[in-house]
Formats: structure tokens, C-alpha cells, sequence
């Protein structure tokens, strides 16, 4: 009797279209994609995004249906005000990526893309340690906007293929 309640919470939330936050509706036959040419922590949100959205980040591009190359992927800081002191006040992360789509023959989906995401943020000289721990997560989120970003294209690009 006590397991009624949650069954029936766990059926209103998926009927009124709830999702997981991060969570994406992958088009249909797109659950296994290859990532080439990433860092690290773009990879790491690529896999975490496809996770949680009944998808999987395969280690060969002959296994997958879609295959995501980047190119040219950077990070770079700029001191946007300065103190009287001369000390950064304000800080412009900028990260740029290029990217293509191809499907699972080879053939390019989309032609080598630009994409640019940038954030500003305050930068405490009294409190420097919890500045640092604000920057990892701002550059955590612009690598999960990219990811988001990718995955919109790549939804759109399909929507307008012929099949």
C-alpha cells in the first residue's frame, strides 16, 4: 500500500513531460555517438549529457550513428576593469570551438562550425580561493551550453534531411 503514493508521483511527472535536468530527447536512432578531436572536460560533459538522455559516448566511430569532430577548442581569459591597485576587478572567459557533423558512413552532416560562449565574472581579491573554485564552475557550464548547443544542431540539422 505505501508503494501507491510514489507510483503514482512517478506517473505525473512523467506524464506532464518532466525530464532530468541536463536531460536531452535525442532524435530517434541517434543513441550512440563518437566525439573526436575533444578535451577532457568537454568530453566528460558530452558523456554525462548522453547519459542521461539514454545515449552512449562510443569509443569507435565505426559503432556509432553520428560522429562529432572538434577543432580548434580554447579557453582564453581577459581582465575586462582593473582596480586602483591595478588588479583585475572582472574577468571574460571566452571558449571557441569548431565542430562537424558526420553520420555513421562519413558523410558530413554539417560543414565545420564556429560556435563562442563567453561569461563574465567578479573577481574578490579578498576571497581568491573561492574565485577559483567560481571560475571551474563557469567553465563547467560553458562546456555544458556547448554540449547543448552541438545537440541542438545536430537535432535540427536531422529534422531537415531527406530521408
Amino acid at each position: 500500500m505505501k508503494k501507491w503514493p510514489v507510483l503514482m508521483m512517478v506517473l505525473l511527472l512523467t506524464a506532464c513531460g518532466y525530464h532530468l535536468r541536463g536531460s536531452f530527447d535525442l532524435p530517434k536512432g541517434i543513441k550512440k555517438i563518437y566525439l573526436r578531436g575533444a578535451s577532457t572536460l568537454l568530453r566528460e560533459q558530452f558523456s554525462k549529457t548522453l547519459q542521461g538522455s539514454s545515449g552512449q559516448l562510443v569509443n569507435s566511430p565505426t559503432t556509432a550513428e553520428v560522429i562529432v569532430g572538434i577543432f580548434d577548442s580554447d579557453i582564453k581569459q581577459r581582465g575586462v576593469s582593473l582596480s586602483a591597485g591595478g588588479r583585475s576587478n572582472e574577468f571574460e572567459l571566452t571558449y571557441r570551438l569548431e565542430y562537424e557533423l558526420r553520420d555513421a558512413t562519413n558523410k558530413v552532416l554539417l560543414a565545420r562550425e564556429p560556435m563562442e560562449i563567453r561569461r563574465e565574472y567578479f573577481n574578490d581579491q579578498q576571497d581568491i580561493i573561492a574565485k577559483d573554485n567560481e571560475e571551474s564552475v563557469i567553465r563547467t557550464e560553458m562546456y555544458q551550453q556547448a554540449v547543448r548547443g552541438i545537440f541542438n544542431r545536430l537535432r535540427a540539422v536531422l529534422a531537415t534531411k531527406p530521408k
